[in-house]
């Protein structure tokens, strides 16, 4: 079975699970407590933090652990907001920061505060300068990941903590999914992290806030987990040790999938940024192609896998990854290998994926005609798409452009919302140009321009 999706949850590490069980018997008293037993699970608590702060580069008594990284992001969030709220209230995040981030800034918005969000480029990266000029006299905090979760994009994370610094204003770095890697580079303030993103166990998370940061805490102190805290700080020392070598051996495995993937399966792009990304991850979109369904048949195939396809159905929008990059949704695969993936399971995934969308294509009618475009004259087309779910009307704008001349336009009507960033990441894929969209009687017409 190839599970390739290490990017939402790694399997727990061999060291985890010696930790864990060791824990369970040694660990399981109030480690605030006095007596015997206590006392153990204090000096376990404050080994598993010492050597967390070692890997991530900090001071021991400037880590502590949370519930979660989710738990963790908020609270750095609302601590840092809450400590310079005499600064003011203003927050800015990347486009293309976890939900968490991004829920943490529509609660602080609900609040009275504002949110600035930075754009990003086509590889999901975003530019020092833009931070610098979305800083404002009353900003309180900055967020940043150090790595894309969905395409693996590392971020200037250095470099937007400089501009920060200048600035007066803290950074806070989601480093959920480089952690494992190596230590995140720069003069950053407040840092998150989330075991079993690592191969720990799921429900630890950790919180890093530099000694000088204003920080008011304003969620209640939880009770540790002590021994999924000893099995996530275990497995975190583990798999740095073995960083290096497997950092280059996944990369040269995903550097195959990035090389193959556009050779073996027509009108697909992968997408990110092809150097600087995480070693595990590769991301690509593959045109005519509904993400759920092709989710569901290669896990049919033996391969798990994730998406940011707007065509999940726990979610029914687009990506905001995606969205926020301008690339195509619909098809959307991200590959993201764990510790010890074997390349013979990636050669296999590259036999059987062009067979697997070569087969939902098919089920989708991508070949076939399409019955729905109407001639509006001599150098247009419409083709009505209303009341279709992509990738229905990028299939059908893809089968009729051929039919009107060089110059010509189609018009797309569709009202699902998916068509806004498929179409016109369609046109920037195929050489069309996107003319905008019109106003219609329902749904909005999207106008194509056939260059070629």
């Amino acid at each position: 079975m190839g599970y390739f999706d290490a990017a939402s949850g790694a399997p727990l590490h061999p060291v985890a699970r010696q930790a864990l069980l060791a824990a369970l018997d040694e660990g399981w008293a109030d480690p605030s407590r006095l007596y015997r037993e206590g006392r153990r699970a204090r000096m376990l608590l404050d080994a598993a933090r010492e050597a967390a702060a070692e890997a991530v580069g900090c001071r021991a008594d400037e880590l502590v652990f949370t519930s979660s990284g989710t738990r963790a992001v908020r609270t750095g969030v609302t601590g840092a907001l809450a400590g310079r709220r005499r600064v003011g209230r203003h927050l800015v995040v990347s486009a293309v920061e976890h939900s968490s981030v991004l829920h943490a800034g529509e609660a602080h918005e609900a609040e009275g505060g504002t949110v600035t969000q930075v754009a990003v480029d086509r590889t999901g990266a975003v530019g020092a300068e833009a931070y610098g000029a979305a800083l404002r006299d009353d900003t309180a905090l900055a967020c940043l990941q150090s790595a894309n979760h969905e395409v693996g994009t590392e971020q200037p994370v250095a470099e937007v903590a400089e501009v920060c610094r200048a600035a007066g204003v803290p950074l806070l770095v989601d480093a959920a999914q480089s952690l494992g890697w190596g230590p995140v580079a720069g003069g950053w303030s407040l840092l998150t992290g989330s075991a079993h993103k690592w191969g720990g166990p799921s429900g630890v998370g950790l919180l890093v806030v530099r000694k000088g940061v204003r920080f008011a805490p304003v969620e209640p102190a939880e009770t540790e987990n002590l021994p999924a805290i000893v099995a996530a700080a275990a497995s975190l020392r583990a798999v740095r040790a073995e960083a290096a070598q497997e950092a280059a051996r996944l990369r040269e495995l995903t550097d195959r999938v990035r090389a193959r993937v556009p050779q073996l399966v027509p009108d697909a792009e992968v997408v990110g940024d092809p150097e600087r990304r995480l070693p595990g991850i590769v991301t690509f979109s593959c045109l005519y192609v509904d993400g759920e369904t092709l989710l569901h048949e290669l896990d049919r195939a033996g391969f798990s896998v994730s998406s940011g396809s707007s065509c999940t159905s726990s979610t029914l929008t687009p990506s905001h990854v995606l969205r926020a990059m301008g690339v195509l949704s619909e098809g959307n695969v991200r590959v993201s290998l764990p510790l010890g993936a074997e390349g013979a399971e990636v050669e296999r995934f590259l036999e059987v994926l062009p067979g697997v969308v070569a087969g939902v294509r098919e089920k989708l009618g991508a070949p076939s005609p399409s019955p729905a475009a109407v001639a509006e004259g001599d150098d247009a087309l419409v083709v009505d798409a209303l009341g279709k779910l992509c990738p229905v009307p990028v299939i059908e704008l893809a089968k009729v452009i051929g039919d009107v001349p060089v110059g010509g336009t189609v018009r797309v009507l569709a009202d699902d919302e998916a068509a806004r960033l498929d179409i016109p990441a369609w046109c920037e894929m195929r050489g069309q140009e996107y003319a905008g969209e019109e106003p219609a009687e329902q749904g909005t017409a999207y106008v194509i321009r056939r260059t070629r």
